[in-house]
């Protein structure tokens, strides 16, 4: 259940008042941003996700039930986004390495991350397998609740726990010793 405060501003929303637009442009656009930037690793695609994230507001302004929760519709708006995305780039990818020979040489991005430093943190969340990060960006860095978190993700709480605990202990793995080696898997989009 949405907190009266979300309520009011569904209510300012749907009544086309500019200034309820702004006032949660201002609580969520960093926190969305920030949250894509370290779910995707890609400052430009996650600026591109937040602005079809508020696209998506907009257009869908009318359909927003009074008791929404705000925060997390646009978690879920903006993680949605970014899977369909991932989902398009894999088939696109697919169908040009069916048409191409593979040339052996690393892409450019496999060059440019591999020359990057980031802060250890930063490699520590960038190394656990995209299921488990995006629970622990929710959860742990945009302070959504376990069943708030869930919804995002469309699973059950119990999964989403599961998830969480496995999420820290990669983490805590690779905080401890620095080895991501043993981390690095396929992502696979759900």
């Amino acid at each position: 259940m949405a907190d009266p405060a979300d309520q009011a501003l569904v209510e300012r929303l749907r009544a086309r008042d500019a200034a309820a637009f702004d006032d949660l442009y201002a609580r969520f656009n960093t926190r969305l941003f920030t949250f894509l930037v370290r779910l995707s690793r890609d400052r430009d695609r996650a600026q591109d996700l937040v602005e079809e994230t508020w696209l998506r507001l907009v257009a869908n302004v009318d359909r927003l039930r009074t008791d929404t929760a705000l925060g997390p519709w646009l978690f879920t708006v903006a993680r949605n986004l970014y899977v369909s995305q991932c989902r398009a780039r894999m088939l696109e990818q697919s169908e040009a390495a069916l048409l191409s020979q593979p040339s052996g040489a690393p892409s450019p991005f496999e060059l440019t991350a591999a020359n990057e430093s980031h802060r250890r943190l930063e490699a520590g969340l960038a190394s656990v397998p995209l299921i488990y990060r995006e629970v622990l960006l929710l959860v742990g860095v945009e302070g959504l609740s376990i069943t708030e978190a869930a919804r995002v993700c469309e699973v059950t709480n119990a999964t989403l726990r599961q998830r969480l605990s496995r999420g820290r202990a990669m983490l805590a793995t690779y905080l401890d010793d620095g080895d991501v080696a043993h981390l690095r898997r396929r992502e696979v989009i759900p």
